[in-house]
């Protein structure tokens, strides 16, 4: 391994993108490798990242004011700190990166950019699955695009009681997590759940959209049975105390919270998003409904709710999925192998 020092420049708020940069950073480390991060003041996670490595914060895109005199100083601070590798996470990202000889530099994609104008300069930009990399070839780029997937984080917290959030011990509890954002499509949950009334629902998350999906419950009539568990930065305490997990995006690349349901071994219903389209099996190891479909979504739960030997099914088939397909040294072989392929070819 040639690849030692490596910098990530994850510009990020709170989100998924942001959790799995923790979780890879930390599979780095297991390996001996010294890191360093740009990221943005105030982070919610950034405790989780402070053993790992030094830390630099600041508004570093250019539309931010001051952003020019902070990509500056950023630009200096990772010359000095002279990296064999950067990981730029999200397109944005991308355009932050120095141009330096005799370092890999990528982008790591997990949704589709809206061009390929920030990738000049990289040696590759690698993609969390097969469609960002037909979608990136049509903007242009005519670069690297290898496929390198996410891994579930190792789980160490134990599942929530059900008394923390006010719930019944023999209630069916449906969880979804994410952004409350539109395109995750946590209004078609609170829909689908509003068929079931032996159902409770509860959400970890938070976003723009909060207070209009707090609006539709009370118009549903369903505070009683809906809890918001608020964002929090390890969800799988919450998702491994629910019967099942719903990923009921409109738009979604991945699926990282799908993923981390699998992990926790909770029975779970996905729309056919390009993600789990990709890895997840209808049946065996997931219950795939169409998308923007609450109807479809409220019929995949009942299934669950009156079929305790389907739930027990796809789980097994989930953590079977997760041993072939996201394997946490598997990845993390990938992106070492990546760097240090691309150093070389520098040298």
């Amino acid at each position: 391994m040639t690849v030692r020092r490596i910098f990530h420049i994850q510009p990020g708020t709170d989100g998924g993108t942001e959790r799995f940069m923790i979780t890879l950073a930390k599979g780095f480390a297991d390996r001996g490798i010294t890191q360093g991060f740009a990221i943005r003041p105030g982070r919610s996670w950034a405790d989780e990242i402070t053993p790992l490595g030094a830390i630099e914060e600041g508004q570093f895109l250019r539309r931010t004011p001051g952003g020019l005199w902070s990509l500056w100083r950023l630009h200096r601070m990772i010359r000095a700190w002279r990296p064999d590798a950067i990981m730029a996470w999200r397109a944005p990202a991308a355009r932050l990166v120095p141009r330096m000889a005799s370092v890999a530099k990528i982008v790591r994609l997990g949704d589709h950019p809206r061009h390929a104008r920030h990738f000049a300069g990289l040696d590759a930009v690698v993609c969390n699955n097969p469609t960002i990399v037909t979608h990136v070839a049509g903007l242009g780029w005519s670069g690297e695009t290898p496929v390198i997937s996410n891994f579930a984080r190792p789980v160490a917290a134990q599942p929530i009681t059900r008394a923390e959030l006010e719930t019944p011990e023999d209630a069916f509890v449906v969880c979804g997590a994410g952004r409350f954002t539109r395109g995750k499509g946590f209004d078609l949950l609170i829909d689908a759940v509003a068929q079931l009334p032996q159902a409770w629902l509860w959400l970890v998350g938070d976003g723009d959209e909060g207070e209009q999906l707090r609006a539709q419950v009370a118009a549903l009539g369903m505070a009683r049975r809906v809890r918001f568990a608020g964002w929090r930065a390890d969800p799988t305490a919450v998702i491994a105390a629910a019967d099942a997990f719903v990923l009921p995006s409109r738009k979604e690349p991945l699926g990282n919270a799908l993923i981390e349901a699998w992990q926790v071994g909770v029975a779970s219903v996905a729309s056919r998003t390009d993600g789990p389209q990709w890895y997840a099996s209808d049946g065996d190891d997931c219950l795939l409904v169409p998308i923007d479909n609450a109807d479809a979504i409220a019929q995949a739960l009942g299934r669950l709710m009156a079929d305790p030997a389907l739930r027990a099914r796809l789980v097994a088939g989930a953590h079977a999925t997760l041993a072939a397909r996201f394997a946490p040294d598997a990845v993390i072989d990938a992106y070492i192998a990546l760097f240090d392929r691309l150093k070389q070819a520098q040298t």
